[in-house]
């Protein structure tokens, strides 16, 4: 039962970061808009762009975010730090993943250097958010409930 309950647990933490990672992406993307007073934009449309960012970035991002979270689950990792760098790791490999490689030169080519941050950046609060959610408790599963003394 405790299991079900954890893995119920890391799905919904995972939802949430990838929510946050949205959240990021959509707000560095409407960064230079900001400077205008009159976006245009209305609440159907900014529900459609962070629908459709969470979406994307959930998409990309389920395989390796879920190695990760195997990973802290099996050696019961639950350091802030670990959970940062693992999604500063996926969220820069999921924006690799879009630029084409070229094999002669053995390089990515096209790489966009604010992309990338943004996606890093991106992935480090998306793990920040996973650790609040599910990372804290990392492994905790396994571990017994402690039984309390009973009063004589």
């Amino acid at each position: 039962m405790a299991l079900l309950v954890r893995i119920i647990v890391i799905f919904v933490g995972f939802f949430a970061a990838s929510l946050a990672a949205a959240a990021v992406v959509i707000a560095a993307v409407l960064m230079p808009e900001w400077s205008d007073v009159n976006l245009g934009l209305d609440d159907t449309t900014m529900s459609l762009i962070a629908t459709f960012g969470f979406i994307f970035i959930s998409g990309f991002a389920l395989l390796p975010a879920m190695i990760v979270a195997l990973i802290t689950e099996a050696f019961a990792i639950r350091s802030l730090v670990v959970y940062a760098l693992g999604g500063a790791a996926v969220g820069a490999a999921c924006y690799l993943s879009l630029v084409p490689f070229d094999t002669t030169s053995m390089s990515f080519v096209g790489i966009i250097r604010r992309e990338l941050e943004v996606l890093t950046g991106a992935g480090i609060v998306a793990g920040f958010v996973y650790w609040l959610i599910a990372g804290r408790n990392a492994g905790a599963w396994r571990n017994p409930p402690s039984e309390r003394p009973t009063a004589p």
